[in-house]
């Protein structure tokens, strides 16, 4: 039976999705029954309607009490979250309020006052407007853990495990992530009652699009040069990552200096100038948005044709987080690494198991097959 049957009429007619995602045929029907979850499923599956859905059938938006709480570890992606619900709860008495940092505090205390049905925020934010008692956990009964292996990491467990244990003793707690980590499994243990276990592989989405694992041979000096090129490179559309934000600057710096079509993303950024960066790059002013792992958590952009990474990622969930970002809704995709000589053995290890192929950068175009390093001098 499709969980649709179980939806109330507003979602029924806005459902126009040619078909579930297995992530949401596992879970909602799990959530309405009142269960703990934790679902892991990868990058891009559909996780947000999972939660969302259920959520918007168990609360009551005629009631003036914040009931439900959406936990996510970046701005962006409890942006992305709360546009999502927007839609959803439009012609409803559902309403919907964002709590994140970098906002101004005042306003988001003036719309706590109103009692929104749904709050969606950050860790710090929200750890914030907890302490000068504006946001009263003790009503709230849906707690959503989302990208629950960043908010459970050292940054911010403590002011998680705080905001669960300070909710309601009858809370339903769901846990989603694209990885399960030790830290989920010990917040599983001691916060949540007999949770479900929902699992969703990269083999069980449909539509999957061909995915080309490739590298091209680089001086670490010359990675710049060669972004730059892929940044006017045609048809791209391109997410690249990152380690640092000093490194993201520097790079930032020069690109924009020989004005090459790209925008940054990091965590010292505005709100407003946050919000720039993402319309920018959705309207295709620019073609390669360049960002910090942390950043760009959760970003749900369509149409991506590349993923790069501009640094070899420190382990495979980073690089499986990472590549997740295309190849989605059945389109093609390519998951390209800049490797300077000192990554050669860190990307073998990452990439065990998966076909890479080896590119050339040439005349403005990636070429397979294996040629100088990019950047090195002719002997």
């Amino acid at each position: 039976m499709s969980f649709l049957e179980k939806m109330d009429d507003v979602v029924k007619a806005k459902w126009k999705f040619e078909y579930e995602m297995p992530i949401q045929t596992k879970m909602i029907p799990e959530m309405l029954a009142g269960k703990d979850i934790v679902a892991e499923s990868p990058t891009g599956s559909g996780k947000t309607l999972a939660y969302v859905l259920p959520i918007l059938q168990m609360v009551d938006g005629a009631k003036k009490q914040t009931q439900a709480l959406i936990i996510t570890p970046s701005q962006e992606l409890s942006m992305q979250i709360v546009n999502v619900i927007r839609e959803w709860v439009e012609g409803t008495d559902i309403t919907v309020t964002q709590l994140i940092g970098g906002a101004n505090m005042q306003r988001q205390i003036e719309k706590l006052k109103k009692k929104p049905t749904i709050v969606v925020g950050t860790p710090g934010r929200l750890a914030e407007l907890i302490k000068v008692k504006k946001l009263k956990m003790y009503d709230i009964k849906q707690i959503i853990l989302d990208e629950g292996d960043q908010l459970l990491a050292r940054e911010h467990r403590v002011a998680v495990k705080n905001m669960i244990e300070a909710s309601n003793p009858e809370r339903q707690v769901t846990v989603v992530s694209a990885t399960i980590t030790e830290d989920i499994e010990m917040v599983a243990n001691k916060f949540m009652n007999d949770p479900e276990r929902i699992q969703v592989t990269a083999t069980e989405m449909p539509k999957s699009g061909k995915v080309v694992h490739s590298f091209v041979k680089t001086e670490v000096r010359d990675k710049t040069d060669v972004l730059r090129g892929l940044s006017h490179m045609k048809g791209i559309r391109a997410l690249a990552f990152i380690n640092n934000v000093n490194q993201l600057r520097m790079k930032e710096m020069k690109l924009k200096y020989s004005e090459a079509p790209i925008v940054v993303l990091h965590a010292d950024l505005q709100k407003f100038e946050r919000q720039q960066t993402l319309e920018s790059f959705r309207k295709g002013d620019s073609r390669i948005l360049i960002a910090t792992d942390l950043a760009a958590r959760g970003l749900d952009i369509e149409g991506l044709t590349h993923v790069i990474h501009v640094d070899v990622p420190h382990t495979v969930e980073q690089y499986l987080h990472r590549s997740g970002r295309t190849g989605r809704a059945g389109e093609d995709g390519e998951v390209l690494t800049l490797l300077s000589y000192t990554e050669e053995r860190d990307y073998r290890k990452l990439t065990k198991g998966i076909k890479t192929v080896q590119k050339t950068w040439h005349n403005g175009q990636l070429v397979e097959g294996n040629s100088k390093t990019v950047g090195q001098k002719k002997k």
